[in-house]
C-alpha cells in the first residue's frame, strides 16, 4: 500500500461554524488533504474554504425535519445514524469525538483512532446542569434518552484501537466515562493569528468568552466589583443580558470581538482572566502567545498550559474571594515582573505543527503498517 492509495474517513460530530474543535479538524485535513469527511450536519457557508475542499457526506440526521437547525434535538438518534455510515474500503479512520462521533463502524482491517475533545458532557458530567435547564416533559424524554446514550458511548469506546485526548484532565475523564486509557496531543493555537506585537500592558483586565453559565464571566466581575480595576468582557451568550443588567460601572462589554481585534484585545491587557473549568481552553494560549499572562482557576485544561509565577497566576478557590485574592496576588508579585517573551515562547509549544507531530506520532503507534511517515511534518 503507498500514501497515495490509502483510504481515509474523518468524523467529525457537526460542522456548523469554526470552533475549537474545526480548528484542529483543519490540521487533520491538512495531514490528509485527500481525506473524506462525515459529519451529522453540515452548514457550509459557516466552514473554512479548507474544509469545504474536502469531501463532506451528513448522516440522516441533516435529512430530518429542522435537522440542520435543531440538529442537537436528535441526539437519541445520531448512536444509529453513525452506524449507518458505509465506510467499506477506508484503511484509517480518525473521529473527532465531543458529541457522537466514534461509534461509526469501521471494516475489519481499518485502524480507528479517536481524538476526543470532551466526553459528551451533556450525558456524563453536566448531566444534570443540562437536565434542570428544561421542562418537565422534556425532562422525562432526556433522562431516558440519556440512559441509553451512556451505555452505547461507553460500549461505541470499546471499538476504537487507540483514543488521544486534548488535555490530562479530559484524558481522566476518559477513564472514568469509558474504562479507556488515553494519551494526550494538545490541540493547536494559532501562533500566526497571535503573537506579541504593537500595544503594552493596557489598563484593564480582560474576560473573552461565550457568554454561557460554565464560563464564570459572574465570577470576573464579582472580583472587581466594588475596586478600581477595570473589566472588559467580551463575548456573546445567553448570560450577557443578564451579567451586563446587574455589572458595576467598572466593567464594560463589548460583544463579540472579530477575529481581527482579537490579538489587539490581548495585547492590551493586564491580564486574561479565565475562572472556568474547560476542557483544556484555547483562549488562555492566544493570550500568552501575545505576550500577556493569565489568572487562571487551577482546575481542568488550564493545569496543561498555564504556569503559575512564569505565564501567569492559579488560584484553587472558585469564588469572585478566590479570584480577587488572585489578582491581589498578580498585581503585588508579577505584574511588570513576567517576561512577554518567555509567556510567548511557552505558547510557542502548542502550535499546528506541534500537534500535527503529536497526532502523527499517536497515528503511527495505532498503525504501524499503514504508510504514514513524513505526516507530522507536512508545510501549512
Amino acid at each position: 500500500m503507498t500514501r497515495t492509495k490509502m483510504r481515509v474517513a474523518i468524523i467529525h460530530y457537526w460542522l456548523v461554524g469554526m470552533r475549537g474543535g474545526e480548528r484542529v479538524l483543519e490540521q487533520m485535513c491538512l495531514m490528509f488533504p485527500d481525506a473524506d469527511i462525515y459529519t451529522h450536519v453540515c452548514v457550509p457557508e459557516n466552514i473554512s474554504p479548507l474544509l469545504r475542499r474536502h469531501k463532506i457526506t451528513e448522516t440522516f440526521i441533516a435529512r430530518m425535519p429542522g435537522g440542520r437547525k435543531h440538529y442537537q434535538k436528535y441526539l437519541p438518534l445520531m448512536p444509529r445514524a453513525l452506524e449507518e455510515l458505509d465506510l467499506s474500503g477506508y484503511d484509517l479512520v480518525i473521529s473527532s469525538e465531543s458529541g457522537p462521533a466514534k461509534g461509526v463502524i469501521v471494516p475489519p482491517d481499518a485502524v480507528h483512532l479517536c481524538y476526543c475533545h470532551s466526553p459528551m458532557r451533556y450525558i456524563w458530567d453536566q448531566y444534570h446542569a443540562y437536565k434542570s435547564g428544561q421542562g418537565l416533559i422534556a425532562r422525562i424524554v432526556f433522562s431516558a434518552a440519556a440512559m441509553g446514550l451512556r451505555t452505547w458511548d461507553t460500549a461505541s469506546a470499546q471499538r476504537v484501537d487507540r483514543i488521544v485526548a486534548n488535555s490530562h484532565f479530559v484524558a481522566r475523564r476518559v477513564r472514568r466515562s469509558w474504562g479507556r486509557e488515553a494519551s494526550v496531543v494538545h490541540p493547536p493555537v494559532d501562533l500566526d493569528a497571535y503573537s506579541p506585537g504593537p500595544g503594552g500592558r493596557g489598563e484593564h483586565y480582560l474576560f473573552l468568552s461565550e457568554l454561557a453559565p460554565y464560563k464564570r464571566a459572574d465570577l470576573a466581575i464579582e472580583a472587581v466589583r466594588g475596586t478600581n480595576r477595570r473589566l472588559i468582557v467580551a463575548g456573546a451568550g445567553s448570560e450577557r443580558a443578564r451579567l451586563e443588567a446587574t455589572a458595576p460601572p467598572n466593567v464594560d462589554f463589548i460583544g463579540r470581538a472579530p477575529d481581527a481585534a482579537m490579538a489587539d484585545l490581548y495585547r492590551n491587557c493586564r491580564a486574561l482572566l479565565f475562572p472556568g473549568i474547560e476542557d483544556f481552553g484555547i483562549v488562555p494560549l492566544e493570550a500568552m502567545a501575545c505576550g500577556r499572562p493569565v489568572i487562571a482557576l487551577g482546575r481542568g485544561g488550564a493545569l496543561d498550559t498555564v504556569i503559575d509565577g512564569v505565564t501567569g497566576v492559579l488560584f484553587e478557590d472558585q469564588s469572585a474571594d478566590g479570584l480577587r485574592a488572585a489578582l491581589t496576588r498578580f498585581e503585588a508579585e508579577f505584574e511588570g515582573v513576567l517576561d512577554p517573551a518567555a509567556i510567548a515562547a511557552h505558547a510557542g509549544n502548542f502550535g499546528a505543527a506541534a500537534f500535527r507531530a503529536g497526532l502523527a506520532a499517536e497515528l503511527r503507534a495505532a498503525a504501524p503498517h499503514l504508510p504514514l511517515s513524513g505526516i507530522g511534518t507536512l508545510s501549512d
